[in-house]
């Protein structure tokens, strides 16, 4: 589980989740992330240089004790796309 809280309260804890998998891959990547309420999800923004990707996970994955390898596996996944 990655967190315990929902919503907004959630931001800053997921921020650091993935920050710290992120500086553990590249040094150049920032993450930055949102709640958006009206689908229940957060957006996570990845951005190097002039390149960005967006992409989403769902309250209900980072909530869930069993998931937070599968949430873990998407950004790794997510960052290796970028640095494409």
């Amino acid at each position: 589980m990655v967190t315990k809280k929902q919503g907004e309260d959630a931001v800053s804890e997921i921020e650091e989740w993935a920050n710290r998998i992120v500086s553990s891959m590249d040094e150049k990547i920032q993450a930055s992330l949102y709640h958006d309420a009206d689908s229940s999800t957060y957006v996570f923004r990845l951005a190097k240089g002039n390149r960005v990707l967006l992409f989403r996970l769902s309250e209900v994955q980072l909530r869930t004790p069993e998931r937070e390898e599968e949430c873990e596996r998407i950004l790794k996944r997510k960052i290796k796309d970028l640095s494409i």
